[in-house]
């Protein structure tokens, strides 16, 4: 007759079991969210996971099964999946700092004087990261003191757009950017060798957001710029979170398909009470060599379609901020490292994002609002 297993002998498998990413026990993790022993030997295991749609879901969900099993009198295990709320996520990143305080993000600070802009799209392949660094180039170029986060820790592309071949270094705690164009960067392609992926989860894409907001020295910006991934996964929150001043820039094409997601995207502020600055449209329309005529090779509409939007259920005014034409100079600047609006400054397309540029960046920064430190003076 076989033993009932205990409560005990079911956490101590689940303490040999690892997080495939963080490589410690989900015991130590605080993953384990209930143990219930059912008669007949099957055993209900609740995990949580740190994310929805946590790609490693699988191979947690395999391992504890496996573990669990091989305590004698199990017959089944049932492993039941839930996601971690905001504080527990929390709790966990204090505990992967080994419960250290956070750095302070400068431009988190009531009193900073850096505008920050969130560049956000609804899918991939719109431009956002053409757009990003064609208005970081056009910015610099007018003056303003500018730096960029590749946030899209996943499909990073900023550097090689940028031309930035410099690596970061490293003094004591504190990283210096490289920069290019007068623009100061950092992604995590300085960090990863070759071009090998990066597969984190949600702790590790907010801490790894965390350093470059915190670790990094910007010095005094005028504007910080940050790519984020498509859509509104881990690091949109995270940047709401940790720059809950930053206003959101929505980048779409024309296409009604990719307008309705876009607007996805900047609909995310009325949950994060962050603004949105304004709609950019990427590949508004190409003008083929020798001609005046447009062609509106993704249809017509879909910027304006979003600004319409998002104007009308966050019920703020949220501006179209140009339509950017096709122009195959725009793509050879991005895989040569060299900016349209600074090569081509006459383009169209490059007229359109310096027009973008000084709309949001305005005058470069004077005295205005700064505070001097000074103190009356007894006589």
């Amino acid at each position: 007759m076989s033993s009932t297993p205990t409560t005990e002998q079911v956490n101590a498998a689940l303490a040999t079991v690892q997080d495939p990413e963080i490589h410690r026990p989900i015991t130590d993790l605080d993953m384990v969210k209930s143990v219930e022993i059912a008669e007949g030997g099957v055993v209900h295991v609740g995990i949580y996971l740190t994310v929805a749609g946590c790609p490693m879901k699988g191979r947690i969900e395999k391992d504890v099964t496996a573990a669990v099993s091989k305590i004698e009198g199990v017959s089944r295990v049932a492993v039941e999946l839930d996601v971690m709320s905001d504080d527990q996520r929390k709790a966990l990143q204090t505990k992967l700092r080994g419960g250290q305080a956070e750095k302070e993000i400068p431009f988190a600070k009531p009193n900073s004087l850096t505008k920050v802009f969130a560049v956000a799209s609804g899918k991939g392949g719109v431009g956002k990261s053409s757009v990003t660094v064609n208005l970081a180039a056009a910015m610099a170029d007018l003056g303003h003191k500018v730096g960029v986060v590749d946030a899209d820790i996943y499909g990073h592309s900023v550097p090689r757009m940028l031309g930035v071949s410099d690596l970061p270094t490293k003094v004591e705690d504190m990283i210096l950017p490289p920069s290019a164009h007068g623009i100061k960067v950092i992604s995590v392609g300085m960090f990863t060798r070759g071009n090998q992926p990066v597969v984190w989860r949600g702790p590790m894409l907010h801490r790894a957001l965390q350093q470059f907001l915190a670790d990094v020295f910007w010095g005094d910006l005028d504007i910080l710029l940050m790519d984020l991934p498509p859509g509104t996964g881990d690091i949109a929150i995270s940047v709401a979170q940790l720059l809950p001043g930053a206003e959101i820039l929505v980048v779409t094409t024309p296409q009604q398909a990719a307008a309705e997601v876009a607007e996805r995207a900047g609909a995310i502020s009325a949950q994060t009470h962050q603004r949105v600055a304004g709609v950019i449209e990427n590949m508004s329309y190409f003008v083929a060599p020798g001609s005046t005529e447009r062609t509106y090779l993704f249809g017509e509409g879909g910027g304006q379609t979003v600004s319409e939007g998002l104007t009308k259920a966050l019920g703020a005014q949220v501006p179209l901020l140009g339509q950017v034409p096709l122009d195959v100079r725009l793509r050879e600047g991005g895989d040569e490292g060299r900016p349209l609006v600074l090569t081509d400054p006459d383009s169209e397309a490059a007229q359109v994002l310096r027009g973008v540029a000084e709309q949001l960046a305005g005058r470069p920064r004077g005295l205005s609002g700064m505070q001097l430190g000074i103190t009356p003076a007894r006589r």
